[in-house]
């Protein structure tokens, strides 16, 4: 008689320690689609899970007869199956897991295919439609990994290849932004804005994503305080080469004519989708993501959030947790998002009362929790001033960095065209006496070269 893989998966759970290691944390009671299996499957599952060990065949006895809500065909059905299951006899450990890997993701698939069709013929009412990309994603992805962490001596000559590999970054069109990153933005990274209002949160994040285009990359702009239309004017405003005032002036066929310019230089795409301040969540932007992809081909190189606060948390509701587990909740979900896709995260928070107006803004002036700079992996402050403002130009003050030294041209500033909504690279001579002003107060300061653009 021939057996199923079902049933070789069955005993060799219970008589190979070496392919229960590797194999039993994918299994899934739903993948045996036998009812009687499916059962077996789950008294073996509970003695694993409770002992760590492969239950005996004496074992597996003792605990069916325990089971006091099976019928006496079905007693009988599993009885059977446990005296059948033997050790396979082809000692290839490998053929054996790359066997039930390949079991285990046709079962996936199917299982979310059914449910899919589930969902569309509405006998599901707990999701929608556009919980189905994520079924089949997740069904997609199953794979055993065989991954059990870094071996430093084993894992040396990896080791060696990843400290000379160039990693994949996202660029800025600024060129000190990218001295203190070390080239741009890591994927998987969380990296927030400080600034008080109206010093330029949005401002700074609008650029960043026109320059974004520019280069050729897909930016993902989720804004939860102004209109998708404002954002878009402001984008406009930075490619476009207008100011603000002068857009609306521009005729029909001069501004189209502008955008098919600026989109015959790039291979990028551009998304501003607006939510409800305080409503939406990662749950919501997962939902977003995954019907870009599905309907405009658009997977996102870098998402940017306008801003952090005013997210709501998919863990937990507002109110009943402490602004401090809130707000650190929000920031650890959207650090999880930019993992979870590959992509940078830009967002940005508000400085606290006290921090509003002063020019030497520090990482304790974080609005409401202390929790955001413990989870984010850059952070700085917008800082600006009445000096400043009359020279058209924003400081930078670095609070956190994990892609490079802190110290290293901590502060600096860049220009700034509030018109148009651009950054620029400042001269060296602005450098300089940011350098003297701090000199002049004491302060401990990196040497002037280490400012140079």
């Amino acid at each position: 008689m021939e057996q199923s893989i079902e049933k070789t998966i069955l005993g060799n759970l219970v008589y190979n320690d070496p392919y229960v290691r590797m194999a039993f944390p994918f299994l899934k009671t739903e993948y045996f689609m036998n009812n009687d299996e499916q059962k077996l499957f789950g008294i073996i599952s509970e003695h694993i899970e409770k002992y760590k060990n492969s239950p005996s065949r004496e074992v597996l006895h003792i605990m069916l007869n325990e089971r006091d809500n099976l019928t006496e065909e079905a007693y009988k059905n599993i009885f059977g199956l446990i005296d059948e299951l033997k050790l396979t006899e082809d000692d290839n450990i490998q053929w054996l897991t790359d066997t039930t890997e390949k079991f285990c993701q046709e079962k996936a698939l199917y299982n979310a295919l059914m449910e899919s069709v589930h969902i569309v013929d509405g006998e599901d009412k707990a999701q929608d439609k556009g919980e189905i990309p994520k079924i089949l994603t997740d069904a997609l992805s199953v794979s055993f990994d065989p991954s059990i962490g870094h071996d430093y001596f084993e894992d040396s000559e990896d080791r060696f290849d990843y400290y000379h590999q160039k990693e994949s970054k996202i660029e800025f069109d600024l060129e000190m932004l990218n001295k203190i990153t070390k080239g741009g933005l890591s994927r998987k990274s969380l990296n927030i804005i400080l600034a008080g209002t109206g010093v330029g949160k949005s401002l700074f994040m609008c650029h960043c994503s026109a320059g974004n285009l520019s280069a050729g990359n897909n930016v993902l702009y989720i804004t939860l305080e102004m209109a998708e239309e404002k954002i878009a004017e402001r984008i406009d405003a930075n490619l476009l080469d207008v100011s603000m005032e002068d857009l609306s002036g521009l005729s029909k066929e001069k501004y189209l004519e502008k955008v098919e310019r600026v989109r015959s230089k790039t291979i990028g795409k551009l998304v501003v989708k607006e939510y409800p301040t305080a409503i939406a969540h990662t749950g919501h932007f997962r939902h977003l993501i995954n019907e870009l992809s599905l309907k405009k081909k658009f997977i996102p190189d870098i998402i940017y959030v306008d801003y952090l606060n005013i997210c709501s948390s998919s863990r937990l509701k507002s109110g009943i947790a402490n602004s401090y587990t809130y707000v650190k909740s929000i920031a650890e979900e959207l650090r999880g998002l930019a993992v979870e896709y590959n992509v940078p995260v830009v967002s940005a928070t508000q400085t606290t009362r006290s921090g509003y107006g002063n020019s030497d803004v520090e990482l304790t002036d974080t609005s409401e929790s202390f929790g955001l700079p413990a989870t984010a992996d850059l952070m700085f402050a917008l800082i600006s001033s009445d000096e400043l403002e009359e020279l058209d130009q924003v400081m930078i003050k670095q609070l956190k960095n994990r892609y490079n030294d802190l110290i290293i041209n901590k502060k600096f500033v860049l220009g700034i065209d509030r018109a148009k909504m651009r950054l620029y690279d400042a001269e060296n001579s602005a450098q300089d006496l940011i350098l003297e002003k701090d000199d002049s107060v004491g302060l401990e300061t990196p040497m002037k070269s280490g400012w140079s653009i």
